[in-house]
Formats: C-alpha cells, sequence, structure tokens
C-alpha cells in the first residue's frame, strides 16, 4: 500500500520555504505538509493568484507535491485560556492585534477559516492543526473542576469551531486536530468527547501522532482501529520514555534536551513508538494518504535525522496487507 512520505515543514520554518524545498526533494520525499508559518505559507494572501502560485512553483521546482496544510499555531490560539504571552510569541501580529485576549480568539477564528481557503487554491482537501482549550488548565483536576465546567469547554470548543468548519465544507476541505495535549482531544476517551461536542461533523477529524501517546502509556494502535473513520492524516513523529522512579510523564518543566526528563521527542526509529504494528493497522483500516515525518529532536542534528527518517517510514511502507498477499497467490495460475 504505498502512501506519500511528506515532511512537516514546521520545525524547519526557521528556513526559506525555498530551502526547506530544496532538501527535502534533494532527500527523496514525495511532497511536503507546509507550515502556516515563517515564510512558507501566508493564509492572509489567500486570494492573491500569483502568491498561491508560487508555493506550487516552488513544489513543482523542487519534483514536490502537497496534500496537506498545517496550521497548529494560530489554532492553538482559538479557544486557549488564557491568552498570554506565550500566544504572542507564536501567532502572527495580525491575529495578536493588541492582545486583547478575545479579540486574538476571534482573529485565530478567521485565520483558521483563511487557511481553508488557501488550502482548497492549492489543491489540498486536510488542513493539520490544533484547537485549543479553554479546559485543558483543569487537567489536575484540582482545584476541582466540576462537571459542569468541563461541559462548558466542549460547548465553547463547538461553538468556536462550527463556523470555522462551515467553511471548510463550503470549500471542500477536512480540519484534521492533532491529538495532543493541550487540546480539546488529547487522548482517547477525549478524542470520543470531542467528536461528540461537533457533532461527528464530517469535515472535522484527527491528525494522528503516535509520540503523544507514548509518554501518556496509551495505546495508539487501539486508537487507530476504533477511530479508523476519523483519521485523516498520520504524523510519523517519535518519542520515548525514561520513567526511573525520578523522572515522571509530566516532563517537570526542564528543556527538551534534558536528561533528567520522563519524556522526550527522538528522531523517529529511536524511541518507542511500535512502528510495525502500528502501520500493519493502517493497512488494516485502509488508510492511503501521507505519512508525514515531522522531526523533532533536541539531540540530533535535523539534517542527519531528516533524510534517515525518510528510509526508515519508506522501509515500514514496503508492509504488505496480508489479503494483498492472499490474493497475490491465490491469483496465480497453474
Amino acid at each position: 500500500m504505498a502512501r506519500p512520505i511528506t515532511l512537516f515543514t514546521g520545525q524547519w520554518a526557521d528556513l526559506p520555504f525555498e530551502e526547506v524545498a530544496r532538501l527535502a526533494g534533494e532527500w527523496g520525499y514525495d511532497g511536503l505538509e507546509i507550515a502556516c508559518w515563517g515564510d512558507h505559507i501566508d493564509v492572509s494572501r489567500w486570494d492573491d493568484a500569483d502568491y498561491v502560485q508560487s508555493r506550487l512553483d516552488i513544489l513543482e521546482r523542487n519534483g514536490l507535491k502537497v496534500w496537506t496544510i498545517a496550521n497548529h499555531l494560530v489554532g492553538q490560539a482559538v479557544c486557549d485560556d488564557p491568552i498570554d504571552e506565550r500566544h504572542h510569541d507564536i501567532v502572527p501580529p495580525r491575529v495578536w492585534g493588541d492582545g486583547d485576549a478575545e479579540g486574538v480568539r476571534r482573529r485565530a477564528a478567521e485565520d483558521l477559516k483563511n487557511t481553508a481557503r488557501f488550502a482548497a487554491k492549492l489543491g489540498v482537501k486536510t488542513v493539520t492543526g490544533f484547537t485549543g482549550s479553554s479546559i485543558w488548565k483543569y487537567v489536575a483536576m484540582f482545584p476541582p473542576a466540576s462537571d459542569a465546567m468541563i461541559e462548558r469547554g466542549y460547548a465553547d470548543f463547538a461553538e468556536r469551531w462550527h463556523p470555522i468548519l462551515d467553511v471548510f465544507e463550503e470549500v471542500g476541505v477536512h480540519f484534521a486536530l492533532e491529538v495532543h495535549p493541550s487540546e480539546i482531544a488529547y487522548d482517547y476517551w477525549t478524542a470520543k468527547k470531542t467528536l461528540e461536542a461537533i457533532g461527528h461533523r464530517k469535515s472535522f477529524g484527527f491528525n494522528f501522532d503516535p509520540s503523544h501517546f507514548v509518554w501518556q502509556q496509551l495505546d495508539s494502535v487501539a486508537f487507530v482501529l476504533d477511530f479508523a473513520e476519523h483519521i485523516l492524516h498520520v504524523h510519523c513523529k517519535e518519542s520515548t520514555t525514561n520513567l526511573d522512579g525520578r523522572n515522571g510523564v509530566l516532563g517537570s518543566h526542564l528543556s527538551w534536551d534534558n536528561p533528567r526528563r520522563g519524556w522526550t521527542f527522538v528522531s523517529t526509529g529511536h524511541g518507542d513508538v511500535p512502528w510495525e504494528p502500528l502501520f500493519r493497522a493502517l493497512n488494516a483500516i485502509g488508510y492511503d494518504g501521507p505519512t508525514s515525518v515531522e522531526w523533532e529532536d533536541a539531540g540530533m542534528d535535523r539534517l542527519v535525522g531528516g533524510p534517515e527518517a525518510l528510509a526508515f517510514v519508506r522501509k515500514l511502507g514496503e508492509i504488505t496487507p496480508p489479503h494483498q498477499l492472499f490474493d497475490a497467490a491465490f491469483s496465480q495460475k497453474g
């Protein structure tokens, strides 16, 4: 089951888009999952035909295609509470404005609508990203958060995202939320709750990233099988745990490269994700979309990790679904 292997440009957005495309093309990637920050895509220019074409021209010059664009950073500001200096550091000035929290949320929502419009202009059917969450701050459940407070958080998410999804549906694009701590859906049960809150809209699904499952000690294969119809995109990103009795699963506010962390992100193929069972599960559910390398490793040079991760994922892609093997065997004559 051949799937395109793409490189997510989010961790490369400090480089010009042209340079990232050159590297990915030389390494042999099929395409890019293009981040809507840095100079890679400015979604406010969705109706500038020349600008949109310039992104496609860069891809073509480097032998690449695009199936997905990503707007995690602005998406985070749609539902987050509080809105603070962290958001100032990641959203563009047009979204931050004067920093008034509700104004930031409203402008972030408009930017997500423009992201859908930009995707449609590129011929792209999926946008990956974050939603933010007004209730992530309650995750420790102390001081106690009532059921009513949690329900208000899901209602707030739905109220803010329904108008965004109206535009996604209008232009024929899907939004794939990356199930991730700090989002409205961060594990198995919150993913179920999120789908219920949004009314199981067909334009809303998940970007599956197993790296966020390892440190939460969740079963990534079970998630793929149980949420099969909602998986719109897949990240090939890796994490590892180091739980020695002193290091905890919450990370202890330590930097990514600190050996005392209980978990951290590492280059794809160097961690604890059960990749072969996971790819077999993707085969079983018939997922044929991109497998996008999100490279993140504070202890490795990305110019080493980028091509190495591609080779690792390409090898996984050679796993053939058993029914195809049997079909091929029994189709032989003689």
